[in-house]
């Protein structure tokens, strides 16, 4: 295998662009951009070439370039995606505007659903019909597919989607609609059957995820060549790879085929980053909570491995939980990181009057014009510049200097749109701001452990972002969380991630069987086509055999019920093993079993992974790295408030290498305590105490009775 010489990471975020460097020596840098939303790959190139000037290397030495991408979700925000078509069987072209019968908010009368990424003019039927079994019971009628293709080519459509009824039991009318569809049309037309996409039951998630790919499949393209063209022009000859909405990477190749698997790439990153610590650090319990410029993010960690659901609707604005709230946006029914998301970042926007009190969020200033105290035009006070204003920023600039602030304009905006509004003192104010934003965020805690039926206390929260590990303590301590864990680099810690993620494709068949009914050797040949067809995937796009991993999962419920859990199947498991593992995690999702009803097999996966040889992705090197050659810098003092019963504190401004003394683990320092990086600030409030760990994580006990 060719050596690895140096690998980059980018991770784009509303406000900053982050990226991470690793050589073949071990050595990690890291570096911050400001984003740049006209044109979003602007932004990694130029910060490749920062890093490269900087650091004396050459970009024909660049073995591989990992990127998350937001093109495909802001292409269905902004309904900035091709025109697209959707041919179906004749009966079923509204399955689009009937969608499930769920609505987000239960009481609004004025309440609109979105509106169909297809209008119905584009929407037409197939004469053909299958039976849910495969069996055909009316042949596919040719002249009705030359019909619909004669309007696909009047009305000009930049992408069609095939989605015809039972397709999943039998692809065979699906495969000769979009063969015929392609022939017919210019090459540039982006066509996408369900069945090489989604091929299981339940027509309307089955078809939504086949438009949403068809929708964002030209832009998808139009970005990663754009994006490849660039990254040639300086120079850049190693792969590009882009992650995937369930962790994994997959090359553009990959992507540009199917592109609905890259929707909520940037979120996961974090999520595998966390991930990888908690098994170098062999912890089972592990929360995520990543706080950026624009939103808070939390996932859930077991056994190192994060929470993954097949259940995700993109465009339905702050997601609270995937599977709590439904009908607000486009389902994709394809594996995602389970991640809750709040509107609660550094840019949110705070309003605030005697009537309402204070909302931080959903709203923010973004990259431009960013918060006040950036100085670039931000007329709105927002929670960054509460930060500043409490002192738990630095008053003068931020991210290594890069970021010049206004201290005085912050405080100014807080005393005239948010203070003498509420009759309150600056301080008060701003403190006031501070805490609602860690009540709001704890709600995403919530989310993934409450709401399944987990206990926040039996969990390690870990804080990272620009923002996470200021908000960290004081979410932890409303949960009655006892440790927080903040990691090296936490700024860019999403970055890290990617260099971390492993080359994953998942794959599924519907089943739909009684599970009793199935005998155990039976039940294992269920599994041989998918995994035929892994090995397949993964030769043809150059991956070592010898390194993948396929990991199966059966998609189980009792009979009657409308949705499934995935249960692992292990080496040698028999159905009454899988039956046994599902009753459990039933009573542990929803809080209740019944071990006497029936239980259906309703699909099976297969989750593909090619395991790492490079040891560049291995995290305790990575955490090893990234605290080398740190000398503990100059203490100084800074006043900042904590409370009405506190008041203002000389508080210690220190960096990670001197929390960690001597040698890592040396010993407790009580708070408060401000810890101040390149690319985040860390609060160690009054009452928590701080040490650094064996990987240099900034370790805060929250709640502790007396020190030892």
């Amino acid at each position: 295998m060719k050596q690895v010489t140096f690998r980059v990471g980018a991770d784009i975020g509303g406000t900053f662009t982050d990226l991470v460097l690793v050589d073949a020596s071990g050595k990690v840098v890291t570096r911050k951009v400001s984003s740049t939303p006209d044109n979003y790959s602007r932004a990694i190139v130029d910060g490749v070439l920062e890093l490269m000037a900087e650091h004396d290397v050459e970009a024909g030495r660049m073995s591989e370039l990992v990127h998350a991408s937001t093109i495909a979700t802001n292409a269905i925000l902004e309904f900035k995606g091709a025109k697209t078509a959707l041919l179906t069987t004749r009966g079923f072209r509204d399955v689009l505007e009937m969608r499930r019968l769920r609505i987000p908010v239960l009481y609004d009368l004025q309440y609109r659903k979105p509106p169909p990424l297809v209008p119905r003019r584009l929407r037409l039927e197939i004469d053909e019909r299958l039976g849910a079994r495969g069996v055909v019971l009316k042949n596919l009628d040719v002249e009705s597919v030359d019909a619909a293709i004669a309007v696909l080519r009047a009305e000009g459509v930049e992408a069609v989607a095939v989605a015809l009824l039972h397709s999943y039991a039998d692809a065979r009318h699906e495969k000769q609609v979009a063969e015929r569809v392609r022939e017919a049309l210019p090459a540039d037309v982006y066509v996408t059957c369900s069945t090489d996409i989604l091929p299981e039951i339940r027509e309307y998630e089955r078809t939504s995820t086949a438009v949403v790919n068809a929708y964002v499949g030209p832009i998808v393209k139009r970005y990663i060549a754009a994006l490849e063209r660039d990254v040639r022009e300086i120079g850049v000859k190693g792969s590009l790879q882009i992650m995937t909405s369930n962790g994994g990477v997959m090359t553009v190749e990959s992507a540009t085929r199917r592109p609905a698997y890259i929707t909520e790439s940037g979120p996961a990153a974090g999520v595998i980053a966390c991930a990888r610590m908690a098994r170098a650090l062999g912890l089972d319990n592990v929360i995520s909570f990543d706080m950026g410029g624009t939103t808070a993010k939390a996932a859930m960690i077991e056994g190192g491995e994060p929470a993954k659901t097949t259940e995700y609707e993109v465009g339905s604005g702050i997601n609270l939980s995937s599977k709590l709230v439904k009908g607000g946006g486009y389902p994709i029914k394809l594996p995602f990181i389970d991640v809750s998301e709040i509107g609660a970042g550094g840019g949110s926007i705070v309003s605030a009057d005697a009537a309402t009190g204070l909302k931080v969020g959903p709203h923010s200033a973004g990259a431009s014009p960013g918060p006040v105290c950036y100085g670039q035009g931000g007329t709105e006070p927002t929670f960054t510049d509460a930060m500043v204003t409490l002192g738990y920023l630095n008053p003068v600039a931020i991210a290594g200097g890069r970021v010049k602030l206004d201290a005085q304009r912050a405080r100014d905006v807080l005393r005239v749109k948010v203070a003498e509004p509420m009759g309150m003192t600056l301080e008060e104010a701003a403190f006031g701001i501070y805490t609602v934003a860690a009540a709001t965020m704890t709600r995403a805690v919530k989310a993934v452990t409450t709401y399944r039926g987990r206990d926040p206390r039996e969990f390690t929260l870990v804080a990272f972002g620009g923002n996470g590990p200021i908000a960290a303590a004081a979410v932890a301590s409303a949960l009655s969380m006892r440790r927080v864990l903040v990691p090296p680099a936490p700024g860019v810690f999403s970055a890290v991630g990617l260099l971390l993620a492993e080359v994953e494709h998942e794959f599924s068949s519907t089943v739909l069987l009684p599970a009793l009914a199935l005998e155990n050797a039976k039940f294992a040949s269920l599994f041989a086509d998918l995994e035929r067809s892994a090995r397949e995937t993964m030769r043809t796009e150059g991956h070592p055999i010898e390194r993948l991993q396929l990991m199966r999962v059966a998609e189980m419920r009792y009979a009657g019920q409308a949705y499934e859990l995935g249960i692992p199947v292990r080496d040698g498991d028999g159905i009454a093993d899988v039956l046994a593992r599902f009753h459990v995690e039933h009573h542990r999702t929803y809080g209740h079993r019944s071990d006497g009803d029936p239980v259906d097999l309703v699909a099976i996966r297969i989750h593909a992974q090619v395991a790492p040889l490079d040891e560049s992705m291995n995290y305790r090197r990575l955490a090893a790295a990234a605290r080398a050659g740190g000398e503990a810098g100059e203490r100084r003092t800074r006043r900042a408030y904590f409370g009405k019963q506190t008041g203002f504190v000389e508080t210690p401004v220190i960096d990670r290498a001197s929390l960690g003394g001597e040698s890592l683990g040396a010993g407790w320092i009580d708070g408060p305590l401000i810890v101040e990086e390149y690319d985040s600030t860390c609060i160690v409030p009054p009452g928590a105490r701080a040490r650094l760990d064996e990987l240099a994580n900034i370790e805060i006990e929250v709640h502790r009775e007396s020190a030892p």
